[in-house]
């Protein structure tokens, strides 16, 4: 192929794609513009959702398995201040298991102390059988100071009584280090496992504390949905839960905002100073103002579909009891007055 065929095949190529794109960015930019206009208003559906909220979960309880027995659960929608009782489990089990490891530790303490008694006692023993080993050498040296008085035999007696005295209170200094050594190792053995056995207490202790799940600040109760006889429902007391599940959410409901997904063409109404009116699903006719606070800078689609949105939140402006998280609404969201210039979304 020549030269010239290869350059008159881009020209066929390359023309139409040039038209097109001259075509189609003045219109994406005048749908920007329209989107950004004032008086114009989309349509949106989304969810409330609280601004400060906390996930209260089942407790984790440390040295056992297994699932917990909800006894109390305060009601759903109910207003707590910070310090209030929201759940408490069922803590037979762990009583029994706090007195067995009081109980041993209580044993373990009686052992160094009864211990100790007995090694004062054998401290005692040795410093007297100390002195009257030195009060048989003292006797001993008194003794062979007669030997020019003396006959031969009853001199040599008196130096074997005399090395002996002096040998047994040699042995009697060495042996009594030696037993205070070992004394000492075998109370440190028995203070380490009743230290370990108070660390087992301490857990116990803890582990009690958990079973009673307090408020962590002044809000409102918001229960979560948990799996239950074969269903998802709120948790009922004797259910039987696993540790680190989901159990209620703590919410501020003086700060709500509504997050809702706005289509790709509609996106240039994302801009600082636009609202919204908002209508709750479930009182049609209770309505709410709310004003654009962020928003994804980029429009991602769920897989499966090629439908791109921008993630959004809109500020509530006042609280209203009937206001709870995860209620479904509907938005009518209008762009800033006078609002030009390309789509600026912030996070």
């Amino acid at each position: 192929m020549t030269g010239h065929e290869i350059a008159k095949r881009l020209r066929r190529f390359v023309r139409p794609n040039l038209i097109m794109r001259r075509i189609a960015f003045p219109a994406f930019v005048c749908a920007i513009a329209l989107a950004q206009n004032s008086g114009h208003t989309v349509r949106a559906t989304g969810v409330i959702r609280a601004v400060h909220s906390v996930l209260v979960q089942v407790p984790q309880i440390q040295g056992q398995g297994g699932q917990l027995t909800l006894a109390t659960l305060i009601e759903n929608g109910a207003t707590v201040h910070e310090g209030d009782s929201v759940a408490t489990f069922d803590r037979t089990n762990q009583i029994r298991l706090l007195l067995e490891a009081q109980s041993k530790f209580d044993d373990l303490s009686h052992q160094v102390d009864q211990k100790q008694a007995e090694h004062n006692s054998n401290a005692e023993k040795r410093s007297s059988d100390l002195l009257s080993a030195e009060a048989d050498l003292k006797k001993a040296e008194i003794e062979i100071r007669k030997g020019p008085i003396l006959s031969d035999i009853d001199r040599q007696k008196n130096e074997v009584k005399l090395k002996d005295a002096q040998e047994h209170v040699a042995s009697l200094k060495r042996s009594s280090a030696f037993h205070d050594q070992a004394e000492m190792a075998e109370i440190k053995i028995l203070e380490l496992q009743r230290d370990r056995q108070q660390v087992a207490v301490d857990r116990e202790q803890t582990n009690m504390t958990k079973l009673a799940v307090k408020a962590q600040w002044n809000g409102m109760v918001a229960l979560e949905n948990v799996w239950r006889n074969n269903s998802m429902g709120h948790a009922q007391e004797g259910d039987q839960l696993w540790p680190g599940q989901p159990l209620l959410r703590l919410f501020d409901p003086t700060e709500m905002e509504v997050e809702t997904d706005v289509g790709e063409p509609d996106g240039g109404i994302l801009v600082p100073g636009a609202t919204a009116v908002v209508h709750l699903d479930a009182f049609p006719d209770v309505t709410f103002g709310a004003r654009f606070t962020n928003s994804n800078p980029v429009a991602t689609s769920p897989l499966g579909t090629s439908v791109k949105t921008f993630s959004a939140s809109f500020r509530l402006d006042r609280s209203d009891p009937h206001l709870l998280p995860d209620l479904s609404v509907a938005l009518d969201i209008t762009g800033p007055p006078q609002a030009t210039g390309p789509r600026e979304a912030s996070r």
